[in-house]
């Protein structure tokens, strides 16, 4: 109840239907928010189940460049290379991507690559071995 003056005189007023109904949507709003928060951390917890940490490659290791964003010269991509290289780490730009050092001649492929399209080179273990 609230008390509100009107030409000098003090009138009571009881809860309208309005004020209930704008209170009632005030209380489900919260209440909605506080479950979308909710299903946010528990499908958040799911996803980062699946996740992996992305691989951390240091300067001077080498590494093989994909080769799916770069044009190939061969009639089709089943019998171009998968990957090129290897190339060694200049140095990490960010945390998710990396400066290669490339030939000279390549100038249309970017120096800096993602860290999906890189793959660390395996180091023989077999004697006088090559890959």
């Amino acid at each position: 109840m609230e008390e509100i003056l009107i030409f000098d005189s003090v009138h009571i007023t009881q809860d309208t239907p309005a004020r209930k109904l704008s209170t009632k949507i005030q209380s489900v709003q919260q209440d909605v928010k506080r479950e979308l928060e909710l299903a946010i951390n528990m499908f958040k917890r799911y996803a980062d189940k699946s996740r992996e940490s992305p691989p951390i490659f240091n300067p001077g290791e080498r590494v093989c460049l994909s080769f799916k964003n770069i044009k190939s010269t061969r009639p089709t991509k089943k019998l171009s290379e998968r990957w090129l290289g290897p190339f060694p780490i200049l140095k990490k730009v960010s945390t998710h991507a990396y400066h290669l050092k490339l030939p000279t001649q390549w100038k249309s492929i970017h120096p800096v690559s993602h860290i999906s399209l890189l793959e660390p080179v395996n180091t023989s273990t077999i004697p006088n071995w090559h890959q």
